[in-house]
């Protein structure tokens, strides 16, 4: 039986995991709920190992093939933890905790790789050792970084690590994916601004913030227009501008602005973040301010290895017909931190017409179980074959 038709029949089974995981959605590092019943279900599979702790509430479970003549490990990864949004799908299964939700399909990626831990583990036909990681904190925590510090390639003996996630606007179980960069480094900054508050009927007897901020604004937006090489990619945003006072007759003493800068490559990245210190500082002095500014580099350019990415490709195919070339995503991945540590890849499956990630309409499309599951089960049956 092919797999893709294991796993619809498995169908009910997974969108009912799926569904709970949905309905009880945890945050960052705090997946208390969701690992224990990652746990539970590896325990029921009859994985060889399970390993819990690993990135503070990581869950690895081991499954060893028909045969290990190979002394290949490869790994498969999904995340687990849901973002701190109030959920307004009206769905029978909606989040039942206030301010959470899975509004990025984690609830989703988590039930398509037990799927396939599942039929790994009934089915063992493969030559070598599957290494499934379910992993906390992908939504800005860095869980993906702490499960690496844990020693989890090393302690695992993972040679290659393959990553999914779904898409919306895709037809729903298709694929897409490219080699080298593929997601963005996401930094982020806090710029302060200080002057000179005082009355609004008296500009003149102030250093007036808000204006200097609002410059700042503006001239950060020139740093992608003119000091980054056209042909490559970056963007610089201003997200937030917020002053300390709310009254209309006031100029406030400070102005504070955050953001987020991704980009590409290590050179843009540099270039980015100098260019921000002295297009905002040379801005603010000007007119007679100080600023302090906070940088921080946050998630690595997420690059797929080549070979590993023309497999996973030809993987996909197999199961769907085809897969396509996926653009270039300046949304962030802590995946890129697997990636940096062993070669492997990571491929987008869609998601159908529905609303974008991040969106409190959101919801993960249970028809691409199937083709999840055969994708993840695919990668360890074609790359690790019983001869």
């Amino acid at each position: 039986m092919p797999i893709k038709n294991r796993f619809a029949e498995m169908l009910p089974e997974v969108t009912e995991w799926r569904r709970d995981l949905h309905e009880n959605p945890e945050i960052l590092f705090d997946t208390i709920r969701t690992s224990a019943a990652v746990k539970a279900k590896l325990t029921e599979f009859g994985v060889d190992d399970i390993v819990t702790g690993l990135g503070r509430t990581g869950v690895v479970g081991v499954i060893k093939g028909k045969t290990n003549k190979s002394g290949k490990v490869i790994g498969l990864r999904a995340d687990m933890d849901a973002l701190p949004i109030h959920e307004a799908t009206g769905l029978d299964y909606a989040s039942k905790t206030d301010g959470a939700m899975h509004a990025c399909g984690h609830d989703g990626h988590t039930a398509m790789l037990l799927g396939a831990a599942k039929y790994l583990s009934e089915t063992r036909n493969f030559d070598g050792t599957v290494v499934v990681i379910f992993q906390p904190a992908e939504e800005g925590g860095g869980g993906g970084k702490e499960m690496c510090d844990d020693g989890l390639m090393d302690k695992f003996g993972i040679q290659e690590v393959y990553g999914m996630h779904n898409w919306p606007g895709r037809p729903v179980g298709s694929f897409a994916i490219r080699p080298g960069s593929f997601f963005a480094a996401a930094d982020q900054f806090h710029i302060e601004i200080e002057g000179k508050g005082g009355h609004a009927a008296k500009p003149q007897e102030t250093i007036d913030t808000t204006v200097m901020a609002s410059h700042v604004v503006l001239a950060l937006q020139t740093i992608v227009s003119r000091n980054v090489d056209p042909v490559k990619q970056a963007v610089v945003s201003v997200t937030s501008f917020e002053t300390d006072t709310k009254a209309h007759n006031v100029i406030p003493q400070r102005v504070t602005l955050r953001g987020t800068v991704r980009t590409m490559d290590q050179d843009v990245q540099d270039l980015c973040e100098k260019r921000l210190s002295e297009v905002v500082q040379g801005t603010v002095a000007v007119f007679g301010g100080v600023a302090k500014i906070n940088y921080e580099r946050g998630y690595p350019v997420m690059v797929n290895s080549e070979e590993q990415t023309e497999f996973a490709a030809q993987v996909a195919a197999s199961v769907s017909g085809t897969c396509e070339e996926a653009p270039l995503v300046m949304g962030g991945e802590d995946f890129a931190y697997m990636l940096n540590e062993r070669p492997g890849a990571y491929i987008l499956v869609g998601n159908g017409e529905t609303a974008p990630v991040h969106h409190p309409e959101y919801n993960f499309n249970d028809e691409a179980i199937p083709a999840g599951c055969s994708w993840w089960a695919g990668i360890v049956e074609q790359r690790m074959p019983v001869e």
